[in-house]
């Protein structure tokens, strides 16, 4: 996979803090945005299609197992790198570049945690994107709460037998794996374990699509489980390690949104900037009124300083660092907050034109906003963040 990412050559000097080989995976995310997703985007957004053979098309390129390992079939990259494709895809289409790096979460999840009959059996074609994976923690009872959750998986024989219901699930019932949090043991977080699920398995039930406001290119369900029966070899880690497994993974996930919301935010400056030398008002272009270039100026600045905050959260998680849970909820936080303000302000430069669909702006901002709610609620980010402040005497550098 990794190979297939590389043959791609840098076309501009690498921006200070990227090496020549981020950059190349910077244009060649950007060429593949361009040429595949952007062409259609709207399309799939009107129409909610769910774009199986461009995501494809994506694992072609490595995009689709970015940090996973190259011995499952990954990449092998950084979060850091992957940061940087995330960013470039969603640009054109955040809602298909946020389902793919849920996918990559899920992967990765799989592939570091499974045996090797498991890994061997989903980590090539989940890596490269023939097969996808959805990841499925959230319940209908237990969304920020998420150590309550009431999904069961009992031991019987050399299966688990699985009953519950999940909620609000990313590609549900068009993928291929369930990454499943499941309680083996009693109450709180040290009772969840983490299963790989067939999709198709016999007793799973996928509800209604659900409609709604953005993210319209990926499909969401919720799903229930009745006497699903998946072998005790697919458990992932030991019986109890599920919570840990799930945060490990919403470590890099929320990462990886707040990437997205970084690419949503670049694309509606790059709209706005357009926009401003092109449109007149007053016998002027609108980049000769004072009033707005002082708002462009403000949408940069809060665009730079979320992407160095991504980056800086990202290396962190790249050297394994004590601390780096804390900074991947500030770095969500900040980000989404700052990319859904950028994308309303890009908005408000476009005036009605803005809230039209001929224009990109509204789907980039219907499409960011979901993203100050999942993988952990902005809310709930700031609770991660104030816990380390009160029970650390560590200070954040």
């Amino acid at each position: 996979m990794m190979a297939a990412v590389m043959h791609w050559q840098a076309t501009a000097a690498a921006p200070t803090g990227l090496s020549e080989e981020q950059a190349a995976y910077r244009d060649a995310a950007r060429d593949f945005a361009l040429a595949q997703l952007g062409p259609h985007a709207a399309h799939w957004d009107a129409q909610c299609v769910f774009p199986r053979e461009a995501i494809a098309l994506a694992g072609e390129l490595g995009f689709c197992g970015l940090y996973v390992d190259e011995a499952a079939g990954g990449s092998g990259l950084t979060r850091l790198d992957a940061a940087i494709v995330f960013e470039e895809l969603a640009a054109i289409d955040p809602s298909t570049a946020a389902f793919i790096s849920i996918h990559n979460m899920a992967t990765w999840m799989l592939t570091a945690h499974a045996n090797d009959a498991v890994r061997s059996e989903w980590g090539a074609s989940l890596a490269s994107g023939q097969r996808l994976a959805s990841y499925c923690l959230t319940e209908p009872g237990a969304g920020s709460d998420a150590a309550s959750l009431k999904t069961r998986a009992v031991r019987d024989g050399d299966h688990y037998v699985l009953n519950g219901a999940k909620a609000f699930i990313s590609g549900a019932g068009s993928t291929d794996v369930l990454v499943v949090m499941a309680r083996t043991g009693g109450e709180g977080a040290r009772g969840i374990s983490a299963f790989a699920v067939a999709a198709d398995s016999a007793g799973i039930t996928y509800g209604r699509k659900e409609e709604k406001m953005g993210w319209n290119s990926q499909p969401t369900r919720g799903i229930s489980f009745v006497d699903v029966r998946v072998p005790a070899r697919n458990l992932l880690g030991r019986e109890g390690d599920g919570f840990k497994i799930a945060m490990k993974g919403l470590d890099g996930g929320r990462l990886n949104i707040a990437s997205c919301s970084l690419g949503a935010a670049q694309g509606a400056l790059d709209a706005a900037r357009r926009y401003m030398g092109e449109r007149r008002q007053f016998g002027k272009k609108l980049s000769e009124f004072q009033a707005l270039q002082f708002k462009l100026a403000d949408m940069a600045t809060q665009l730079i300083a979320s992407r160095q905050m991504v980056h800086t959260a990202a290396r962190k998680v790249d050297a394994g660092s004590h601390d780096a849970t804390v900074w991947c909820a500030m770095a969500k936080r900040f980000a989404t907050d700052a990319g859904f303000a950028i994308c309303n302000e890009a908005m408000q430069i476009h005036g009605g034109y803005g809230y039209i669909r001929e224009y990109p702006i509204e789907r980039l901002l219907r499409d960011c906003r979901v993203h100050q709610i999942l993988e952990g609620t902005n809310e709930i980010m700031r609770v991660i963040i104030a816990r380390h402040l009160l029970n650390t005497d560590e200070e954040l550098r």
